[in-house]
């Protein structure tokens, strides 16, 4: 084992003391997240919209896109609250293929954890001293999360984790709201069965010590579509999915009920251009209900500079497109921002 063991990390307090964050930036945080917040408690209406990069890759592209949601922000922040999705390590079904920023900060060439951990402490620092935005990522390796806890103001447990023990009670200790996807099988029981874990309190082994937490009361359901046994997408988010959820959330008892509904991944079969029609049907339900509407907080969405994805390493590197699963360009995503801005006035 030992021959394989490349070098130690710095624990992330060394990181944290390494890279600190500026009184402004820790302003802007703390204000950031009581508003977040208070749209998941329920004493602020507007709409969630969790979006961005299906990876953060290069961070010159993210930063430009960052830019661009901030000044949309601007314009519909009476209404919508955006959150750059940041997604800085990647889940891979079968383990090939880039794994995002933590693993390579530059994509061509090889992993290099050290400098991935700075590089994705950088960009989230940087997303915040530049747009006044704070951002989401998704939680892939729970003994990781400690680098960024101070960074975050949402955070995600994919469809692959969301069963896992160590991530729900990790959740279970985070002050953020955190969106537990439903598992890629599609059974909605897990997925409430993870929530439930997550708002508990929890004593276990994190980092080598002995924690206890109090529990995540913003810990909430994320739809995001399931497969089937032949790999066929099978999507939930339509109106009966969502009368669904609302019943299975009336038989549990938890805090905030909440749903983010992501429009891509095994909701679009990964036919991102199919995003906008789903966002559309998804304000569409919760006009016609107002148990949907208070429910559904958000729609997670996956966009980014130019529309489509690209190969590594095949051809000319497009600026801005998306290295891992199509995302919509930015000229869809405005508009379908805008769009939703509209809805919200009916």
């Amino acid at each position: 084992m030992s021959k394989n063991i490349e070098k130690k990390l710095p624990i992330p307090a060394q990181i944290k003391k390494e890279y600190p964050l500026s009184e402004k930036i820790l302003t802007i945080k703390k204000d950031r997240d009581e508003q977040i917040r208070k749209i998941f408690t329920g004493e602020d209406n507007r709409f969630l919209l969790i979006i961005g990069p299906c990876s953060a890759d290069i961070q010159e592209s993210v930063l430009e896109y960052t830019g661009r949601l901030a000044a949309v922000q601007d314009r519909v922040g009476d209404r919508i609250l955006l959150i750059p999705r940041i997604y800085t390590n990647k889940p891979r079904t079968t383990g090939q293929g880039y794994k995002g920023m933590l693993h390579q900060p530059d994509p061509e060439k090889r992993p290099d954890l050290l400098a991935g951990i700075i590089a994705i402490r950088q960009l989230h620092t940087r997303v915040i001293e530049e747009t006044g935005l704070t951002s989401a990522d998704e939680m892939l390796y729970p003994e990781n999360y400690r680098y960024l806890d101070d960074i975050l103001s949402y955070v995600a447990i994919g469809a692959r984790s969301v069963e896992d023990q160590q991530h729900r009670m990790t959740v279970s200790g985070m002050d953020v709201p955190a969106g537990m996807k439903n598992p890629t099988s599609g059974d909605l029981s897990v997925m409430f069965n993870s929530v439930q874990a997550a708002q508990s309190r929890h004593n276990f082994l994190y980092r080598g010590w002995d924690v206890y937490t109090d529990g995540n009361d913003l810990a909430h359901v994320i739809l995001r579509g399931a497969v089937n046994k032949h790999g066929q997408s099978i999507p939930n988010y339509h109106y009966e999915d969502l009368m669904l959820l609302l019943h299975m959330y009336g038989k549990r008892g938890l805090k905030n009920p909440a749903a983010i509904i992501d429009t891509n991944h095994s909701n679009s079969n990964k036919q991102y251009k199919e995003q906008i029609r789903i966002s559309q049907e998804v304000m569409h339900s919760r006009r016609c209900n107002d148990e949907i509407r208070e429910m559904v907080k958000g729609l997670m969405i996956e966009s980014y500079l130019v529309g489509g994805a690209q190969k590594i390493g095949e051809g000319e590197h497009v600026y801005g497109q998306s290295i891992t699963d199509p995302c919509l360009g930015w000229e869809d995503s405005e508009q379908l921002i805008y769009q939703i801005y509209e809805s919200l006035r009916q």
